[in-house]
């Protein structure tokens, strides 16, 4: 799938309980009545049910003085879930409890002091809080693609919270690990992104990752998980919660089932030819537990497609089946029967011919530059490259074939020495041998082919890059400055649209868009553009029309914006 380790940073995140949780025996004076509504209270907050766990809370409450260390406790909790950390923390100090790393007041003073000073907007289900700069240019995009989300979730699943969701950006990995019961290391090792805990949903900026990754799918993904764990009152397993969230987080943008890569593909169709699937129940307790990444990737496929296959059957009310099943009580086969309206051993065997029929490239693809989520602040020599016609053999380092990289590298000394006929003929002749396989391949050899104005080559070369690779920014970019000196306002458009859902903070990609948002006349759009491209410009908002003047013009190779800001993503 597009990003096998976030999701299994997930699958931890989801496993790992804060430190001190209490239910009623952390309570022996509180009997009969009183201890059962703790029991409730317990079951209400891990079942996601928080109406219910705000009912039981003032059950208790008549039962219990108002001092009580559980009347504390448990007000803190819902506090904390409710986003009124402040509250969490008075509360959870007066519960006398441990605050060992991880502790929900442990949490809760750390999201606290890193919330504290966040901005905030609103739309009508969603706020979101971020960190007052550039991360206010996500703003209007999250938003939109939250809502429209929610509308197709509620009409595929059949659930929609009454309530606002709560959407928190963080700067980087180490305040995602504050925030959560993750540690650093394992958001590292796993590449974990964005996490559906505590009733809200954490997402990294996109900046803190050298190139950007699929950041509005992964806002998608993760309300998914919000849904399902909502509706099914949190019995959904690991492997359902998984298959369901990736086969869905594309619908914002689509229909569902449009997140599978080529890359992932490939990696199943290694697994089925070779016979190395993951059998369900190998996958309990959690996919997180397999023994490695490329198992945990090939099972994450596996779900994908097991999905797949009951929507194709019963379209969105098989999967409303699904969670209506698991809610009142079933376990996940029942589920699955009613859902596919067969027996298990079944579904089984029609899962299993339907992952044979895919049409499997033959061949294992090297994941693109968003799927690989490169930390910047694990990789300080990538976050400080520059734009422009930097020289980089380490681009090459992933193509296998040996005399295609030797090609790429006599590509680049060429490139180097501006001799652009000639790096062209060596890039062509690397492409050639391994055709689309390799993200930057593609891309040093279309911007030869751009350099030298040969534009249907390079447009060619570009489009089957993103064949192979979708959504990759820096291939949307190049193609996008082709489309746009052609002014080819709609197709630009999408280019740079895509560019954005993966690297949203490259300054060029709003100024592009601006420029096509004024030539079509796309008002709302051109207010959009501008004011982010101020933002990440640095310019008062009247300047971005002259800038938008400077773009499109006859070099299409050396960037015609640069902000001089080592920090942001670059290609």
């Amino acid at each position: 799938m597009s990003r096998p380790h976030a999701t299994l940073g997930l699958l931890l995140a989801l496993l790992t309980l804060p430190a001190g949780a209490v239910g009623a025996d952390a309570f022996p004076e509180l009997q009969g009545e009183a201890r059962a509504r703790i029991q409730n209270l317990e079951q209400n907050l891990a079942d996601w049910q928080l109406d219910q766990a705000r009912t039981e809370l003032a059950e208790l409450k008549k039962l219990a003085n108002e001092d009580h260390e559980a009347v504390h406790y448990f007000s803190g909790r819902i506090a904390f879930e409710e986003g009124r950390y402040a509250d969490a923390v008075k509360d959870l100090a007066a519960a006398k409890l441990s605050e060992k790393p991880g502790s929900y007041l442990s949490l809760a003073k750390d999201t606290q002091q890193i919330t504290a000073q966040y901005a905030r907007a609103e739309s009508e289900h969603f706020i979101i809080a971020y960190p007052k700069g550039k991360d206010e240019i996500l703003v209007p995009w999250a938003l939109e693609a939250l809502e429209a989300q929610r509308a197709a979730m509620e009409k595929d699943l059949g659930w929609a919270p009454r309530e606002k969701v709560r959407v928190e950006v963080v700067a980087n990995a180490r305040e995602l690990a504050k925030v959560s019961t993750l540690t650093f290391e394992s958001i590292r090792t796993t590449g974990t992104i964005a996490i559906c805990k505590f009733n809200k949903l954490m997402v990294t900026s996109p900046k803190a990752v050298v190139r950007g990754y699929d950041w509005l799918d992964t806002l998608a993904h993760e309300y998914v998980h919000y849904v399902v764990g909502n509706a099914s009152k949190n019995t959904v397993p690991i492997w359902m919660h998984e298959g369901l969230a990736k086969y869905l987080e594309s619908r914002w943008r689509g229909p569902a089932g449009g997140a599978m890569t080529p890359s992932t593909l490939a990696l199943l169709g290694s697994r089925v030819r070779s016979n190395k699937l993951i059998p369900f129940e190998k996958m309990h307790p959690s996919m997180a537990l397999l023994p490695t990444a490329e198992d945990a990737a090939t099972a994450f496929a596996e779900v994908f497609f097991a999905v797949d296959l009951v929507h194709r059957q019963g379209g969105a009310a098989s999967l409303k089946t699904l969670l209506q099943k698991m809610a009142a009580g079933v376990n996940d086969k029942q589920a699955m029967e009613a859902a596919f309206k067969q027996p298990w051993p079944v579904f089984e065997k029609q899962w299993m011919a339907h992952l044979k029929s895919q049409p499997f490239p033959k061949d294992l693809i090297p994941p693109s530059s968003q799927d690989k989520k490169e930390l910047a602040e694990t990789m300080p020599g990538k976050a400080k490259e520059k734009k422009g016609r930097e020289i980089s053999f380490g681009d090459f380092a992933e193509v296998k074939e040996t005399d295609a990289r030797k090609w790429a590298h006599l590509g680049e000394l060429m490139r180097e020495r501006n001799r652009m006929t000639a790096a062209a003929e060596h890039y062509g002749r690397a492409h050639a041998m391994v055709g689309d396989r390799y993200e930057a391949l593609s891309n040093k050899y279309a911007l030869s082919l751009l350099e030298l104005k040969r534009l249907p080559e390079a447009q060619a070369v570009l489009e089957g890059s993103l064949r192979v690779h979708p959504g990759s920014a820096q291939t949307n970019v190049h193609l996008g400055r082709l489309l746009l000196r052609q002014k080819d306002w709609p197709r630009a458009k999408l280019a740079f649209l895509d560019a954005l859902a993966a690297n949203p903070f490259d300054e060029e990609v709003h100024v592009s868009l601006y420029k096509v948002a004024r030539a079509t006349g796309d008002a709302a759009l051109t207010s959009r553009t501008r004011a982010a491209a101020a933002v990440l410009l640095g310019i008062p908002a009247a300047e971005v029309e002259a800038v938008a003047k400077e773009l499109g013009g006859e070099d299409l190779v050396t960037d015609p914006i640069s902000s001089g800001d080592a920090g942001l993503p670059t290609r």
